[in-house]
């Protein structure tokens, strides 16, 4: 074994390894949301449009902004829950590139300009490389 190899793989372990915790609380957070928000809830905050389901996916990723590792597990939870292609794509695409809770320190380290400029960037793309991604699949 290549010994930068084996340094990659020890690596990746360790990331792997710190973090599990996350992963394991958001699979409990994504499991008590099962149980304590009824399927119909869904059905009634996303209306099967497609352009109005990415929009909506898309502004909850925002506003729930997290790493890509879990939201591979939240993603997979919504399509399981009967939420549209289109707005799990918005919405995992808004949650990894769009920070509306993180705004105020960006737009303190960075400026209140170019932070704005950034996260109104990230969430109109995410709107269309969610309506794009599943339009070239052929299910909308």
């Amino acid at each position: 074994m290549n010994n930068s190899f084996g340094q990659s793989v020890k690596k990746a372990g360790k990331a792997l390894w710190r973090s599990a915790p996350i992963l394991v609380g958001v699979v409990l957070l994504v499991s008590l949301a099962n149980t304590l928000i009824p399927k119909s809830a869904y059905t009634v905050l996303f209306s099967r449009i497609p352009i109005l389901d990415s929009v909506i996916g898309s502004a909850l990723g925002s506003i729930l902004a997290g790493n890509p590792v879990t939201s591979y597990v939240l993603g997979g939870e919504m399509l399981k829950q009967g939420v549209s292609l289109v707005a799990v794509t918005a919405f995992l695409v808004a949650w990894v590139t769009v920070g509306v809770v993180q705004l105020p320190a960006e737009s303190m380290l960075l400026g209140r300009k170019f932070a704005l400029t950034r996260n109104l960037t990230a969430f109109l793309l995410a709107i269309a490389v969610a309506v794009i991604t599943v339009a070239i699949m052929g299910v909308i």
